[in-house]
Parts: structure tokens; sequence; C-alpha cells
């Protein structure tokens, strides 16, 4: 609901001023899986918490096990030094603060290139979007965009769900309105044709 109404607003905003909203949305794959137990206190201790605070995460990481079940078969018990339990109270706070530093450069990187892309980011789901009048260029914005966050999360063992990767755009015009289809076939993604064409958002209110 918080992510639908920031998206309105956006979206209306960018209305005013004559502007299409262009989303990308995509997914980490397997990601409260795949955080690792040696990085995590590395980047806690890089943002800057309290000792104390970074000692309780890192031990509360420590010494962590888990056995496999196959049918009738359990498997003896085996160290784990990575995934964070999705259901766990803390895997929200630790999901975050491991974003945070890939988030981070990626904002700079987009500075850099003069790369209008704003960020709405839920957990292991991401959205960029761009608005500009012209379609074509916020698909190249957001092509860019996606490289690079690509190329970012590789360095922390992560991967994106190319198949759950999808693009939408937000239109007010009342012609006919075919957007151009994004190739990410270049980056290891699809060729994404927008599954909805939204015109208005007020279907949220609702």
């Amino acid at each position: 609901m918080d992510v639908g109404v920031v998206l309105t607003h956006i979206t209306q905003s960018g209305w005013v001023k004559n502007l299409t909203t262009n989303t990308l949305a995509f997914n980490i794959a397997q990601f409260f899986p795949s955080l690792n137990h040696q990085l995590l206190p590395l980047i806690l201790n890089k943002v800057g918490l309290d000792h104390k605070i970074s000692m309780f995460f890192k031990n509360y990481l420590v010494g962590s096990k888990t056995k496999y079940l196959w049918n009738n078969f359990i498997s003896p018990s085996f160290n784990v030094n990575i995934s964070v339990g999705q259901g766990s109270a803390l895997s929200p706070i630790l999901s975050a603060f491991y974003l945070s530093p890939i988030f981070l450069s990626l904002e700079n990187h987009l500075k850099i290139l003069k790369i209008p892309i704003s960020i709405i980011s839920f957990v292991d789901n991401e959205l960029f979007i761009s608005q500009n009048k012209s379609i074509s260029h916020s698909n190249a914005n957001l092509f860019c965009s996606y490289n690079i966050i690509l190329s970012l999360l590789m360095k922390y063992s992560l991967v994106v769900e190319h198949g759950k990767t999808d693009i939408f755009h937000f239109s007010r015009s009342h012609r006919a309105f075919n957007p151009p289809h994004l190739d990410l076939f270049a980056l290891g993604g699809p060729v994404l044709l927008p599954r909805k064409t939204w015109r208005y958002l007020s279907f949220i209110f609702d």
C-alpha cells in the first residue's frame, strides 16, 4: 500500500510536468538465504554503529546450523555461514543494512553518469523509476541502471531473477499508447513488453 501511494504521487507529479512515468521492477533471487555472515558485520561496522550493537549482530549470526530433510531422511547438522531467516524479526533490519552500501554505490554511479533514476526498495524487490517525455529515453536510463545494479549485486554474490523483471508505463495520453519494448538480452535478461498499461492510478484509492 505504501509503495502504491508513493508511486501514485510520483506519477501524478510527473503528469503535471507532462512527463510519462516508466518503471522497471526486479527481484533479487534467493536474497535472504544468500546474506553472507562474514560480510554483514563488516557492513555494520562501516555504517558506524556502536561496537556493542555490531558485536550483538555478529554473535547472533555465529554458530548457525541447519539440517536437511528429505522424506524420512534427516541429515546431520551443517555449519551455515550464509542466510538470514526470512521470518526472523531481525531479518528486515539486517537486509536493509546489507543493501545500503550497494544502493549508495549505485547512487554515486548514477550521479556521475547523470542518469535521473529514482529507486523504491522493499527488501528483495526493487523498483527503478524514470520520468521523461520520451519513453525511449527513459528506457535507455532504465537499461543503464539495470546494467549497473547487476554488476554491483554480483560483487556481493547476489543475482537478479530475470524471469521476474517487468516494465510498466504510466501515461496520461488519451491517444493510442503503444510504448516500445525494453531489450535486456545483452545483460542476460529478457525482452520486456509492458504487461499492463495504466493511464490513471485512481484505482489504488478505491
